[in-house]
């Protein structure tokens, strides 16, 4: 069970960081291209940011000390 969960979990934080640093890249490309005065999609991607985003970010910490938290628990109980 322990190896499934790890699995899964890993899954979802490897898709969640890609997710982040597309955000990441779109962002910065939008707002270089807004002080230029091109339109690189920086209102849709202010659209995106509370319900896409901001939870993205909120996810990759969460599963970062999950992560951490069950490898201590299975450490602990594996060892006994």
């Amino acid at each position: 069970m322990k190896e499934q969960f790890s699995t899964w979990l890993n899954r979802l934080l490897i898709a969640d960081v890609f997710l982040v640093i597309f955000g990441f890249i779109w962002f910065a490309i939008a707002v270089l291209g807004r002080s230029m005065g091109v339109p690189l999609g920086f209102d849709l991607w202010y659209q995106l940011w509370q319900p896409l985003f901001n939870p993205a970010i909120g996810i990759l910490f969460l599963g970062a000390i999950l992560s951490w938290l069950s490898s201590k628990i299975f450490q602990q109980f594996g060892s006994k």
